[in-house]
Parts: C-alpha cells; sequence; structure tokens
C-alpha cells in the first residue's frame, strides 16, 4: 500500500488577507488601549516600521482607509483628524475575545445550563411514566395517554381516566445569574504586569458566551477600587486602571444588591482580583491601609463572604498574583462563602472561568 508523505506546511502568504491580519493586530491593541484608536493606529505603524508587517501593495494608509469604509472606526466629531471606534468595533472585539479564550467551546444549542435531573422543564425526553398528582398539563402524552384508554377500555365503551395518563418526562435546566467583579485598583498595573487587559478580554468573552449560547441567563459587571459601580458591556474595551485602593467590600456589596433583584434561585459572583483588599468606606470617609493585610479591612471583607453564603450566593474568586500571604486570605475568604478559587496565570485567566461556568454542577435547578 503506497502510504503518505507529510512535510512542513508553509501558508501561501499570497492567500492571506492583508487587511484581516492587521485587523487581527489592531483589535488586540484596541483592548490595550482601553480603545483609544490613534493609540492603537500609532503602535501598528512603529510595528511596520520596525518588522514590515506591510507590502508595496498594501500599507497602513489602506488599512486605516478600509477601516473606515466597512464601519470600524469613525472621525471624532470633538476632535477633528482623529478617529473613535463604532459599535462594529466593539461587537468584534468581543467575538475576538470569545473565539480566543473560549476556543474550545462546545457548541451547543441556545438554551441553559443542563442538569442531570428529570421533571418540568422544557427539553422533552424519551422517558415515560404514569401520571402523578401535580404534573402539569403540558407534560401529557395524549396520544400514548388515548391508546392505553382504547386498550383497557375497548372503542365501544371509551373513557380516559387518571389511570390512562402518560407523561413525558423533561430535563430540568437551569438559569443563572452572574456577576462579574472586576478589580480596577492601582496594583492591577504594578510591577510591569499587565492584568487589567486579560481581566477585560475574560469580561468580554463571557458577555459573548451568555448573550449567544445562554440567552436566558443574566450578566452585570461592575468595578471597584476605592468605590464601585457597575458598567455596561459596551464599555468593556474602554475599561482601565485608576489611581485607586481596593475596595472589595463595596465591590460586594454592590453585587449583592443586584442579585437579589434577580428572579433566578442558581446567583453567582465571579471575582477576579490580585487578592489583596485595602480599603473601606466609613461613613463619607475612606479607610485605607496598603501594606500588609489590615485586620480591620479584612474582618469586613470576610463579614461579605458570610452574608453571601446565607444568601446562597457562590463567590468564585481568581487570583492573578501569587503572594503566599495573599492567596492564605484568598483561602480564608473562600472558606468563609464556602465558594471556589484558582490562583490563575494571566494567559490562563479565560480557560479558567469557561470550565467553572459552562460544567456548572450546582443542583439547585428552576
Amino acid at each position: 500500500m503506497i502510504g503518505y508523505r507529510f512535510s512542513e506546511f508553509i501558508p501561501d502568504p499570497k492567500g492571506s488577507d492583508p487587511f484581516e491580519q492587521l485587523l487581527h493586530i489592531f483589535m488586540q491593541l484596541l483592548n490595550i488601549t482601553s480603545g483609544d484608536v490613534s493609540e492603537a493606529l500609532d503602535i501598528i505603524n512603529q510595528l511596520d516600521r520596525k518588522y514590515n508587517i506591510t507590502n508595496d501593495e498594501y500599507g497602513i494608509g489602506d488599512f486605516i482607509q478600509d477601516l473606515k469604509d466597512k464601519g470600524y472606526i469613525t472621525e471624532n466629531e470633538s476632535e477633528p483628524g482623529s478617529f473613535v471606534m463604532t459599535p462594529k468595533s466593539e461587537k468584534e472585539i468581543r467575538r475576538r475575545s470569545l473565539e480566543e479564550i473560549f476556543s474550545k467551546l462546545k457548541k451547543t444549542g441556545r438554551g441553559n445550563h443542563q442538569t442531570p435531573f428529570g421533571g418540568e422543564g422544557d427539553e422533552k425526553t424519551a422517558d415515560r411514566r404514569d401520571y402523578q398528582f401535580g404534573d402539569q398539563v403540558d407534560q401529557i402524552d395524549m396520544v400514548s395517554s388515548i391508546k392505553n384508554a382504547q386498550i383497557k377500555h375497548g372503542v365501544s365503551d371509551f373513557k380516559l381516566t387518571e389511570d390512562d395518563l402518560e407523561i413525558e418526562e423533561r430535563e430540568f435546566k437551569t438559569s443563572t445569574s452572574t456577576v462579574l467583579m472586576i478589580d480596577i485598583s492601582h496594583s492591577m498595573i504594578l510591577y510591569g504586569e499587565d492584568r487589567i487587559t486579560p481581566a477585560k478580554k475574560v469580561a468580554m468573552a463571557m458577555s459573548e458566551l451568555i448573550t449567544t449560547q445562554f440567552p436566558k441567563d443574566t450578566l452585570d459587571i461592575i468595578v471597584f477600587g476605592d468605590d464601585s459601580w457597575q458598567i455596561e458591556i459596551k464599555d468593556l474595551p474602554y475599561l482601565s486602571v485608576g489611581p485607586y485602593h481596593t475596595n472589595t467590600v463595596a465591590g460586594l456589596e454592590l453585587a449583592v444588591d443586584i442579585l437579589r433583584r434577580k428572579k433566578n434561585k442558581n446567583k453567582q459572583i465571579f471575582m477576579i482580583t490580585d487578592g489583596k483588599p485595602t480599603c473601606l468606606k466609613v461613613g463619607i470617609k475612606y479607610y485605607k491601609n496598603s501594606f500588609g493585610l489590615d485586620r480591620k479591612i479584612i474582618n469586613k471583607t470576610l463579614d461579605q463572604a458570610v452574608r453571601c453564603k446565607k444568601l446562597g450566593i457562590t463567590i468564585t474568586t481568581f487570583m492573578i498574583a501569587h503572594d503566599p500571604y495573599l492567596q492564605q486570605f484568598v483561602r480564608d475568604f473562600t472558606k468563609a462563602n464556602q465558594g471556589k478559587a484558582y490562583y490563575s496565570t494571566l494567559s490562563g485567566l479565560g480557560e479558567f472561568i469557561f470550565e467553572d461556568f459552562v460544567r456548572n454542577k450546582r443542583k439547585t435547578v428552576r
């Protein structure tokens, strides 16, 4: 038998689209520059001068014109000569984030998270059983029920009784309300490590995941520094770190307020942080301590973890720092909430959150 001969695959550069290649770089830069189009284009120009990423047939000027023609950028009315992102770009960044981080996403039908339980739901199964008091009318398999009545009573004395009714089992599916908390304190960019960019990328990917794969779920995004506030999905590309301390208590309080208004029974908080609360708001003043772990701040933070536990809200902490004493605090926090914690690298952050969200094993169903 004649076999196959394998050799190194060398892609044909002529077959690649120069616009798509530059667009991929441009979208990554927009995330890093917090949506600053001018800065992103300036970086692309520098990359082109250093690495010759364009050629004589297609230059950066052509790329900028294509961005305008295809609706990715538009003129900034307040600053003539500069550009801003369009909603199409914001959508494209979210889509690419999902594609990059959740590349292993198993394509499923639109719906909710499945659980291994049968009962009242919207997904029919092949299983059948006798009617029991309390079953929903729309679960009755009328064809099978009438067939049972004909067999038991005959055609001449036809009647349909409760004993003839047959129920079709359906799979439970859960809907989940999630609050994603993103730490935007100054420590998220300290020591030359950019932690905010992957955090934003995860948030954009998760928003795209939920809106496309789990439309009955809800996702709310909040950021926390000295205070906490809610942001829209469209604001994510523009998010940047500020000169803030880390008020984890304020973030958790806002997350709980949001989740208490949701009707879903399954409620959870995903918190991306470097792990060290350093701020409290006491009245109208701020109590701050950036050195070590302040017991006053830590106790208030642990109180919030216990409060969430009592309300049935699971907190999953994604810690992107490696200090042993910070990891100990996260362990204490997780124990107080009986939640989960992952000590993630920046590159693996998205995969951790994907695993935890999609493979949700909680059995509270609705």
